[in-house]
């Protein structure tokens, strides 16, 4: 009976990976260089935007400093 438990502990796992197989991926440049794009996109308009809240925090902190100065 321990035999069988010992068996069945070690055999689990590895049909648990057996069943996975092996995924391939089919992409071409084509799509790697679309998706680069598309993050390239996604980081040049964020530039604008971290900008612009650098300067709002600026003009915060520079209202709240004058406001206080007596």
């Amino acid at each position: 009976m321990k035999t069988i438990a010992i068996l069945t502990g070690v055999l689990t796992p590895v049909s648990a990976f057996a069943a996975t197989g092996l995924i391939e991926n089919g992409s071409s440049i084509f799509v790697w260089a679309f998706l680069g794009y598309c993050a390239l996109l996604v980081v040049v308009q964020a530039i604008p935007a971290v900008l612009l809240f650098t300067s709002m925090v600026k003009v915060i902190v520079s209202v709240i400093t004058e406001s206080f100065a007596v």
